[in-house]
């Protein structure tokens, strides 16, 4: 038996979110899953939009009101919102933030610490140190002391 259904190649992760928030951006106000289904190319069941949505309104991105028996949908944050939500549950699920956040902010290139300086404040003449500077050196470990000569 041959399966004539069309297939699709698989997505990138967040592909579907993303385009299912940048066409609710495009709606003149709160928009019905079937008026997003419309914008959407791919032919994605209505269920699927269903899902999709659920899944921003668990992650804070869109808002939904009812609409008689059904909702509308709103955005509540753009993609880069999107993108920051999603470092902020990936930094909550690490056991030493601190490490992270370290290894995060040290591996910046000179641009993206600029504008991370740039976000929090922080210019040069401040007393703090750079958030990617890296740590000052740690004293050498202390060696034991050399085995003691025989007497004579």
């Amino acid at each position: 038996m041959t399966d004539h259904r069309r297939r699709h190649p698989r997505r990138a992760q967040g592909e579907l979110e993303a385009s299912v928030l940048s066409a609710l951006r495009e709606a003149d106000g709160p928009a019905t899953a079937g008026w997003v289904r419309e914008r959407l190319d791919g032919g994605l069941a209505y269920t699927t939009v269903i899902t999709i949505l659920t899944r921003l309104l668990a992650k804070g991105a869109v808002t939904r009101e009812r609409s008689g028996r059904s909702f509308v949908w709103l955005p509540a944050s753009d993609e880069a919102g999107l993108a920051a939500h999603r470092m902020r549950r990936v930094l909550d699920a690490e056991h030493d933030r601190e490490a992270v956040l370290a290894s995060f902010v040290s591996g910046l290139g000179p641009d993206d610490e600029r504008l991370l300086r740039d976000l929090l404040g922080w210019r040069p003449d401040d007393d703090a140190p750079s958030p990617a500077a890296p740590e000052a050196p740690r004293p050498a470990r202390p060696q034991a002391d050399p085995p003691a000569e025989p007497s004579p």
